[in-house]
């Protein structure tokens, strides 16, 4: 994070505020030969209550108390979204030390998502060669119904906009089109029924259908000739957690797409929450991002 924070700081991306020990954080960049004074919020040392007030006046009558606000905001996750709440800060990442549903805890607890949406979700840009994909939803959501799966391809094609790509949505399962009735597969089916007769979805989109006939041509246009998309997809929503979480990190490893995200679509502020593990050009590049999200917010 701090390798990180120097390379923000040094390439003008954006002036970051680390949340930790002062004295540490300090030692560590010297040790490291990084010459930058960082700004840093030092919970052991910073005045907190201001921030322990807001937090109590959020999470009051969802059962926090006013002396566990004020041990809240000792954790970097609670101080961290309440600084992005009140805009002492524009933009929050989380999560290189912590499991990633753990550092999403309290964001959304605190920031919480879009006045227009109820659900965030986690989004994977994969770039390749000769395309773009945004897979959805690869980190929040263990087994959307067919509501969720709705908001979060409206979510990732905006997202997908705001990278200048035009959406092509598809929603993935084992069938195509109905070849297959179960209950996993009619909730993608209602997701996708629903999507094409939503005025809001401004951008082609179809599904169910399995991922090989999303993106292979050859397939939509001599087998699918009825789909509403008239190329291959490159926005792709997956029926669960487990196959978008799979599936983004077989693209990466195996079919050498470089990935950035996880980007957490949704909130009512930029927040993104890092991988545990991830290296200092994802952190970057993730905090690149949210710079974007902030300066559009």
């Amino acid at each position: 994070m701090i390798r990180a924070a120097y390379q923000l700081t040094d390439q003008g991306i954006a002036e970051p505020v680390l949340i930790g020990d002062r004295d540490g954080i300090l030692r560590t960049a010297d040790e490291l030969g990084l010459d930058f004074d960082p700004e840093i919020v030092d919970p052991e040392a910073g005045n907190l209550a201001p921030y322990a007030e807001r937090l109590h006046e959020l999470r009051k009558r969802k059962g926090t108390t006013r002396r566990e606000a004020e041990e809240l905001v000792a954790d970097g996750n609670h101080l961290g979204s309440v600084m992005v709440e009140m805009g002492d800060a524009d933009a929050m990442l989380t999560g290189l030390t912590h499991h990633y549903p753990r550092a999403l805890r309290a964001p959304l607890g605190v920031i919480g998502t879009d006045e227009e949406t109820e659900y965030a979700a986690g989004v994977y840009m994969l770039t390749f060669k000769d395309r773009v994909v945004f897979c959805a939803d690869t980190t929040v959501n263990q087994d959307p119904d067919a509501e969720v799966l709705e908001e979060v391809t409206k979510q990732t094609a905006q997202l997908a906009r705001r990278f200048n790509v035009e959406p092509r949505a598809a929603l993935l399962s084992y069938s195509d089109f109905g070849s297959v009735q179960t209950d996993g597969t009619v909730k993608v089916q209602q997701a996708a029924d629903s999507l094409r007769s939503d005025s809001a979805a401004d951008f082609p989109v179809d599904g169910e259908m399995q991922a090989d006939t999303a993106v292979v041509e050859d397939l939509l246009r001599e087998d699918y000739e009825f789909s509403d998309l008239d190329a291959p997809a490159n926005v792709l929503v997956f029926p669960n957690l487990e196959a978008g979480n799979i599936a983004y990190k077989l693209l990466q490893r195996l079919g050498g797409a470089e990935a950035i995200g996880p980007m957490l679509v949704g909130m009512d502020k930029p927040v993104h929450v890092l991988q545990r593990g991830d290296e200092v050009k994802d952190i970057v590049n993730l905090a690149g991002v949210a710079v974007v999200d902030a300066q559009n917010d």
